[in-house]
């Protein structure tokens, strides 16, 4: 799948939720929204999944912040309905139509 990305102003910063998985691991997590610009705007759900990607999120963005953000698609059936999850995994901080800092929440993956 090729990366999938949008750029736009963040509107909305959800609270941080945590909780602890049945194998007794910490996790943390929280969601933002970003709305498009142009004649007919959109507006997308991202969540931030983890410690450290929450931790960089929230030291770098806020509202009103003009961002890129690379993400992955994830889709899931539960009782005949479907729920699909924008996952972010990397957001970069825009100024004046260039990419000013790295603010990445992003792993150290392989690929």
């Amino acid at each position: 799948m090729s990366e999938l990305k949008l750029s736009g102003e963040i509107i909305s910063v959800s609270e941080i939720q945590n909780g602890t998985s049945k194998s007794g691991n910490e996790w943390k997590k929280l969601g933002f929204s970003v709305t498009t610009g142009g004649d007919y705007p959109k507006t997308c759900y991202f969540t931030v999944f983890g410690q450290e990607k929450v931790d960089n999120f929230m030291k770098y963005n806020k509202v009103g912040q003009s961002v890129d953000v690379s993400f992955n698609i994830e889709s899931r059936e539960y009782n005949e309905r479907w729920y699909t999850d924008l996952n972010a995994w990397k957001v970069f901080t825009v100024k004046e139509g260039q990419v000013a800092s790295t603010t990445s929440v992003e792993d150290d993956l392989p690929f």
